[in-house]
């Protein structure tokens, strides 16, 4: 690994020992946006020489390019007052020394970067393009990535050094828009259809892909090496010391498909499961990367007949959970006008149950209720049941509601699915109480895929949310999946006891994003350590980090991190122990 060489040094600047960067591939046309792969394919290639070739490619890039300034125009989406931590910041020249530390850095807390990925628009934010075909809006979660790394370093005297970070992940089509002073890629998600498909021919006609790579969902370890990622295409390598982007990870050439945001490493072997949607067939394969992740040592197609958008995985120590629930992408319906993403809560909803080395035919398929569910909290096997808790809805944020945010359905609570792999026999509830609306799931990693006795979640806000049309997340939730809630209210008709869940509560108008478990170094129990989080206050305008004692979770965070510069709300976050 890198050094870093000057966390006690310059009081601004970190000077880190450098990678060399290497230099992506030239970018193929993967994930969601290969729905119109065969429409491209079909178009008539005339056979050309070298030499002409050049010409006529250069030719054909200028009438393209001039079709789409004539055509298109495109203009910043609107941006209400609740909405403006969701606008994007500018990266940093230099890293930052921080010193605003209210409360102090506990003495086990360990050494490491805690990172957030999240979406941070170039050319000032969101765009939607106007058209004689329509108009297409871009949608909330989209938005190249941007990381922001809190760096602890901890001196001899036991004091704590803190570095702060923030790089935008620069995938190959954010480096082509780095090179232009306005946006090149239409926004191909949502919209009137005919302007949708129009805007996805003309960006796999001028760039070889219908949409941008994004890699702003989360970032993760294996090996030893730190990616991040979005559905929509292969992860990026990063160097965590520098947050620099360095290639594209594709398991050696072995993987060439959209990868998730969600990879579970096996218990006790170190395999990562990964996965991969796609809008045509294989619409779901699945990839196991060997503990030295130098070999995909195993990909399956799991043969659905559908794109169903499907976000995370279940792992256990012999089994793989899919879920197949009817969040479905299918181009055919913008020939139809119809959109490309939509929540069908009329068609099935199933998860499948596959043996961890198994392959399509090997799947116990099991029927449940209709829902979304976007995270799975944890997955464990108990006597002859496969269990899964996870945060479920009965609609669908994404790609976003027509009438905008204002239905509870949208939001997730947490569930259970108990799954007999002997007797086919399915039993799911609740776990928590109706108001209870929480996401974004994490627990202790060590209980991957065993059962576990915690877990921790964002709790939504729902006026907040409503009033910004998108998701705040005004406190953090403690579960204990063994207790029972004591303060059921009387009358109460429920047939199942909801879990006890205990609330870390912000001020008003104080938001939180990324959170993440941090286990404390040479901790006994599961739940020895703290929750990590990114808030920002709405009403002051400062951005800070808390850091949460999870043994006295309700009370008064033990540390408050000043941010220098405004963070926005993001997606995923983890903690990476790494040496200095």
């Amino acid at each position: 690994m890198a050094t870093w060489s000057c966390m006690n040094v310059a009081p601004k600047y970190c000077s880190v020992q450098k990678r060399p960067l290497i230099v992506p591939r030239q970018p193929t046309t993967l994930g969601l946006s290969s729905a119109f792969k065969p429409i491209l394919r079909a178009i008539p290639q005339i056979p050309l020489q070298i030499d002409a070739s050049k010409t006529l490619t250069h030719i054909k890039t200028k009438f393209l390019n001039a079709v789409v300034d004539s055509a298109f125009e495109f203009v910043d989406q609107l941006v209400l007052p609740s909405q403006s931590n969701f606008a994007p910041v500018e990266e940093l020249e230099e890293a930052m020394s921080i010193t605003n530390i209210e409360g102090h850095i506990p003495d086990h807390f360990p050494e490491g970067v805690y990172i957030r990925n999240g979406s941070n628009p170039r050319f000032g934010g969101l765009k939607s393009c106007k058209s004689m075909f329509g108009r297409t809006n871009s949608v909330w979660v989209e938005g190249e990535g941007m990381l922001h790394g809190l760096y602890f370093k901890r001196q001899n005297e036991g004091c704590c050094t803190i570095v702060y970070n923030k790089r935008y992940v620069e995938t190959e089509t954010y480096k082509l828009e780095k090179q232009s002073t306005k946006p090149l890629f239409l926004p191909a998600v949502k919209g009137d259809s005919l302007a949708v498909l129009c805007s996805m021919l003309l960006n796999g006609l001028r760039f070889g892909k219908l949409n941008k790579d994004y890699s702003n969902t989360n970032v993760f370890e294996h090996s030893g090496k730190f990616y991040s990622v979005s559905e929509n295409h292969m992860p990026q390598e990063i160097d965590v010391f520098t947050l620099d982007t360095l290639k594209y990870w594709d398991v050696n050439g072995a993987w060439n498909r959209p990868f998730t945001s969600h990879p579970k490493k096996v218990p006790d072997t170190g395999e990562l499961v990964i996965f991969g949607v796609d809008a045509t067939k294989p619409y779901l394969e699945i990839g196991i990367v060997s503990a030295d992740g130098k070999e995909l040592i195993r990909k399956e197609d799991i043969k659905l007949e559908r794109c169903s958008l499907c976000h995370d995985i279940g792992i256990t120590s012999r089994y793989i959970a899919i879920l197949d629930f009817p969040l479905i992408v299918d181009s055919n319906r913008l020939f139809r006008r119809g959109p490309l993403i939509k929540y069908d809560k009329e068609k099935y909803s199933r998860i499948g149950i596959m043996p961890l080395y198994g392959d399509a035919n090997s799947i116990q398929w099991f029927e449940v209720e209709p829902n979304t569910t976007f995270h799975i909290i944890n997955s464990f096997e108990e006597g002859h049941e496969v269990v899964l808790w996870g945060c479920r809805a009965l609609d669908s944020i994404i790609p976003g509601p027509e009438g905008g945010l204002n239905e509870s359905k949208l939001f997730s609570r947490c569930y259970e699915w108990r799954l007999n792999m002997k007797s086919g026999e399915v039993k799911e509830k609740y776990l928590t109480e109706p108001e209870q609306f929480m996401d974004f799931p994490v627990i202790n990693a060590s209980f991957t895929g065993i059962k576990n006795r915690y877990g921790y979640t964002q709790v939504v806000d729902p006026t907040a949310s409503y009033a910004a049309d998108i998701p705040k997340y005004g406190a953090l939730a403690k579960l204990y999946f063994e207790e029972t809630c004591s303060e059921v209210p009387a009358g109460d008709t429920q047939e199942e006891e909801p879990i006890r869940v205990e609330y870390h509560k912000f001020e008003s108008n104080v938001f939180c994003s990324g959170s993440a478990f941090v286990p404390k170094e040479g901790g006994l129990e599961e739940d020895d350590g703290w929750i990590i989080t990114y808030i920002h206050n709405e009403d002051t305008g400062i951005s800070q980090v808390h850091i949460i004692d999870t043994k006295k979770f309700s009370g008064e965070a033990v540390a408050k991190i000043t941010m220098p510069c405004r963070v926005p709300y993001g997606f995923h976050g983890a903690f990476m122990p790494i040496s200095f």
